[in-house]
């Protein structure tokens, strides 16, 4: 081999000092280290976490899975195809929402597959972090910069938030009939909650006027959010993909539970069954386990109840919406999210 430094004959007849050796591109690390196991590369790694965490996820759930598998094989086929059909439906009004957050246009077939890979993530990590860190990175690799990315997934999670909750509210005030609070509610309840949310409010709005680096930090992130939200809205496309998606979504997932409900006979009004779907996702927002598993199956299961439907009947509707909406998606959700990360979308 000829010196790396002079291109000599070896042995060279000149010492170089200092000068150190490098390998020429065709040798391989193998020829270099043969004794040494070649490392899995990172990104290979990362490929398949969503696989194994689905495996891990669907193991501690499977006496759920097993009961509503056994729940679908007695329901109406028909209602069954319209709740998957409103399922993935729900994916693209989450990828209008997502456009309607940012100004640039993000590539459409990509964003869609994003959406689908982001709802399996976010059943594998506790809510809304596994979608917010995929929409992250997919609006990174984008070129969109860090502080406008997490400006508009705030303006996103604000505009779902308050779509869900008008929607809510409007229903409620045109149904008034359609939950009995006493039943979601107990008696002594509401002033513990009242009091447990002040308390929160005062913690945080003490750590903000106290603690001077959260403080600048809190006032960038919300110059950059109004900015971008003012630029939103200043094009009526944006605004009305945002708002418009975001009181889609949430209406789509309502009629997916109401459909289910009638596959099933259920014997609540679908109207009455998507104020309780609403209200039991509004009240479960605030509990971090991952996808909701677990906390939105009781507090739909609950909000049914307290709509009028019998407690087997409502159980039987929830796991099998469940199997519909996060357990089939569950495993093509991971894939997608797998080859999304080995072709660098995200």
């Amino acid at each position: 081999m000829p010196c790396p430094a002079c291109q000599a004959p070896s042995p060279c007849p000149q010492p170089h000092v200092g000068t150190a050796w490098k390998p020429s591109p065709d040798v391989t690390v193998e020829r270099l280290s043969p004794g040494l196991p070649r490392r899995l590369p990172l990104r290979q790694i990362l490929c398949l976490l969503p696989l194994a965490l689905v495996v891990v996820v669907a193991v501690q759930h499977r006496s759920v899975l097993a009961d509503g598998f056994g729940h679908l094989a007695t329901a109406e086929w028909p209602w069954l195809l319209a709740a998957a059909a409103a399922t993935c439906l729900t994916w693209v009004a989450a990828a209008v929402t997502r456009q309607g957050a940012l100004v640039e246009r993000l590539p459409r077939r990509r964003l869609l597959a994003t959406q689908f890979a982001a709802g399996a993530a976010n059943h594998l990590l506790p809510t809304g972090l596994g979608a917010s860190a995929v929409n992250l990175r997919f609006m990174a690799v984008c070129g969109v910069p860090l502080a406008r990315s997490s400006a508009a997934l705030a303006l996103y999670m604000l505009a779902e938030s308050v779509a869900r909750v008008g929607l809510l509210v409007a229903l409620l005030i045109a149904f008034p009939d359609a939950l009995r609070i006493g039943v979601l509610l107990p008696d002594g309840a509401a002033g513990p909650l009242l009091l447990a949310a002040g308390a929160v409010v005062c913690v945080a709005l003490t750590v903000l006027l106290l603690v001077r680096r959260v403080r600048t930090v809190v006032f960038s992130f919300l110059r950059t959010a109004l900015s971008e939200a003012r630029s939103v809205h200043a094009r009526p496309a944006r605004a009305l993909a945002l708002w418009g998606g975001a009181i889609t979504f949430p209406a789509l997932q309502a009629a997916g539970l109401a459909a289910v409900g009638q596959a099933l006979g259920l014997p609540v009004p679908p109207l009455h069954m998507a104020v309780a779907y609403l209200a039991a996702t509004v009240a479960v927002a605030l509990v971090p386990t991952p996808g909701g598993i677990g906390s939105v199956e009781a507090a739909l299961i609950v909000a049914l109840v307290a709509a009028g439907g019998p407690a087997a009947v409502a159980t039987a509707v929830v796991l099998a919406y469940r199997i519909i909406t996060v357990w089939l998606p569950l495993l093509p959700g991971a894939l997608t999210l797998g080859a999304l990360v080995r072709w660098k979308v995200i």
